[in-house]
Order: C-alpha cells, then structure tokens, then sequence
C-alpha cells in the first residue's frame, strides 16, 4: 500500500543526492512541505550536517515529522 504523503524511493534518493550535493532548490522543491518520517528526517539532518549547509539543515528541520 502507498501513501501520497510518503517520499518515494526515487524521491527520497534524489534528496539525499541533492543534500549532499548543496542544491537547496532542489531540496525545498523535492520536500514540497510534506511531512516525512522522524526516522528519515533524523537522517537528512545528520546528512546536512556532514556538509555543514545551514540552509538546508533549517530546511529540513522545518519540515514536520509524520504522526
């Protein structure tokens, strides 16, 4: 069963791939305020961090975390 609100899997490694990459249009586009995983947040925020893009890491930790 598939949710609209899920991140696909081709969404989801396409984010990872711009985090990591620096491409913060490309992440706000790709989040598009939807709610997302705590466990999957966590993650993108850890991933931001390595690269140390403060915009990015607001951005993620801005995005709310599915119930």
């Amino acid at each position: 069963m598939s949710n609209k609100n899920e991140l696909s899997i081709a969404t989801y490694a396409a984010l990872k791939t711009c985090i990591a990459n620096g491409e913060e249009q490309s992440v706000k586009e790709l989040l598009a305020k939807q709610p997302i995983q705590a466990l999957e947040k966590s993650y993108l925020i850890d991933l931001a961090k390595l690269n140390n893009n403060a915009t990015i890491i607001k951005l993620l930790e801005d995005i709310s975390v599915k119930q």
